[in-house]
């Protein structure tokens, strides 16, 4: 087996803002797993954040060249507590784990979802985000973009409830909000009322991780809406923590640990009675294409991140005004354009 790492720069069509700070591109790595002339592909993006850099990432996959023998005699899923003990990087964990996935599926001629043993039906539709900017220029993005039956406000600004109060003005689509951190438990009680009565379904991680567990019992108890965590849960012994505080998760494959961990998660939370959501990064369609295959296990699905892209260098599953389209090809159906990306590779 065969490790190619792909270094991407990823341009938008426009500057995404959220509550923690604004970006105009992003740094992308594509893990390339090929075994018998099959390729396998993963993808995971540089976060500062959480303090992951591509070369972190780079560096610390190319440290464990025994985990391609691994994979090349076990399934992911087996592989995986193996993996995560040789990277200590579960962002790399995810690229990797996503990337062998992928392998597993295409070699066994199957889709994602048909090799976990899933049906595609009941698929919910993917929202389309609004990046935190002027109430003009949010109005210009969402009119840039009809037809999409969900959108996804992020907001955590001053001006919260006149932005969404905007928007509403310009479509009936159902909104999400998202606050990312941004707001008091207090706040939350009292928006949730208004933002009930504007369309929003649902609110996401609008206390700080390190909200007291009485501010999110509070909002859980009080809120006219649900409540969605996200930066409360990142990996799997998070899901049963969120029971009591929050009306459903939110799975990013890169803060879990890729595909593997992603589908416990989605399968646990299921069984206590959250609601599940897949959500993305910024991302190429590499990333969106293998996370678009957990849509059957689904309530809510955020897998937009390939359609803010000004151009997108891999090819896959296609978001169309929210539908997710599959192309019929086995594995996560994604793959790079070589021909339309500059990207240096090790």
């Amino acid at each position: 087996m065969k490790m190619t790492l792909h270094r991407l720069q990823l341009p938008l069509q426009h500057e995404f803002t959220i509550s923690r700070g604004s970006i105009n591109f992003q740094n992308s790595l594509v893990v390339e797993l090929e075994e018998d002339g099959v390729s396998g592909f993963g993808e995971v993006t540089e976060n500062s954040f959480y303090g992951h850099t591509i070369e972190a990432l780079s560096d610390a996959l190319n440290g464990a060249p025994e985990l391609l023998t691994a994979y090349q005699n076990g399934k992911p899923e087996d592989v995986w507590p193996i993996a995560k003990s040789c990277l200590k990087n579960m962002f790399a964990l995810s690229a990797i784990d996503m990337a062998a996935h992928d392998l597993a599926a295409r070699k066994a001629g199957k889709p994602l979802y048909e090799h976990w043993g899933l049906a595609w039906q009941d698929v919910p539709n993917s929202s389309y985000t609004i990046g935190i900017d002027t109430i003009e220029t949010m109005v210009a993005k969402l009119n840039e973009r009809p037809g999409w039956s969900v959108y996804k406000i992020k907001l955590g600004a001053k001006d919260d409830l006149a932005i969404v109060r905007a928007l509403r003005e310009q479509t009936d689509a159902t909104f999400r909000v998202d606050a990312n951190c941004g707001w008091t438990a207090e706040q939350t009680i009292e928006y949730s009322e208004i933002l009930a009565d504007l369309g929003v379904e649902f609110i996401e991680q609008p206390l700080p991780l390190d909200a007291t567990a009485s501010d999110r019992r509070e909002v859980f108890k009080h809120s006219a809406l649900p409540i969605i965590a996200d930066e409360n849960c990142q990996v799997e012994e998070d899901v049963a923590r969120c029971e009591g505080f929050f009306h459903g998760i939110n799975v990013k494959l890169c803060k879990c640990g890729g595909l593997t961990a992603g589908l416990r998660m989605l399968r646990m939370a299921r069984r206590i009675g959250l609601r599940t959501m897949v959500g993305c990064m910024i991302e190429s369609s590499i990333g969106i294409s293998a996370a678009a295959h957990l849509a059957p296990l689904l309530d809510y699905a955020d897998l937009d991140g390939a359609v803010l892209l000004k151009t997108d260098p891999a090819a896959g599953v296609v978001i169309d005004q929210g539908r997710i389209i599959l192309n019929g090809e086995p594995g996560g159906g994604a793959r790079l354009n070589s021909a339309d990306y500059a990207g240096a590779s090790s």
